[in-house]
């Protein structure tokens, strides 16, 4: 699966700061994906979320003057250095004043950051994909029944054998196979349509 870049009127809406509809898809598809990113440096869960949570007010300070230019960088790369630029400077904070952490080892940490670009950006393009896709499946689940919903998940996510679970669930190899295909149609078109 190719990861959608941020849709372009997302980001033109998030401009207005007072788009909160624009906001608040921003924050559910982006938030977990920070805190995770974060976390994986190294920081506890409570610090995790406090830099994501700078992460996203340096966001929203800076978007009206982001704008969109393949020389300087996607959106998504332009985030990612926000993100590692704001794990540094909390590692050195915490360096300075170091507080009870349970991790005396913040030189380690530093050390670890990776480059710019390379496994960098595709552990956040890969979070990202995981990100938008447990979006979009929480935000379209409710217009499918059980039963489809179970097929779909256990053979396309837990990647389950189909016939086995035809038969647990009760239904023909061919209910199953329209079932995840009017899911995974109905999911390409709310990832597609994400920030319109």
């Amino acid at each position: 699966m190719i990861a959608p870049e941020t849709r372009p009127s997302l980001l033109l809406r998030l401009k207005d700061a007072r788009d909160q509809q624009a906001w608040t898809e921003f924050y559910e598809i982006y938030q977990p994906l920070i805190v995770r990113l974060v976390s994986q440096r190294g920081l506890q869960d409570i610090d995790a979320r406090e830099v994501a949570q700078e992460v996203l007010v340096a966001v929203s300070r800076a978007i009206s003057r982001w704008e969109s230019d393949p020389e300087r960088g996607s959106f998504r790369g332009w985030l990612s250095r926000i993100a590692r630029n704001l794990v540094v400077n909390f590692l050195i904070r915490q360096a300075r004043h170091p507080r009870a952490s349970g991790d005396s080892n913040m030189a380690r940490c530093l050390d670890e950051l990776p480059a710019p670009e390379g496994s960098e950006s595709c552990l956040f393009d890969l979070e990202y994909r995981r990100q938008i896709f447990l979006w979009a499946t929480s935000e379209i689940q409710a217009e499918f029944r059980e039963k489809p919903w179970k097929a779909f998940w256990q053979t396309s996510v837990e990647g389950r054998d189909m016939a086995q679970v035809a038969q647990e669930l009760g239904m023909s190899a061919g209910a199953l196979y329209v079932a995840r295909s009017r899911i995974m149609k109905r999911l390409r078109e709310k990832i597609e349509t994400a920030g319109r």
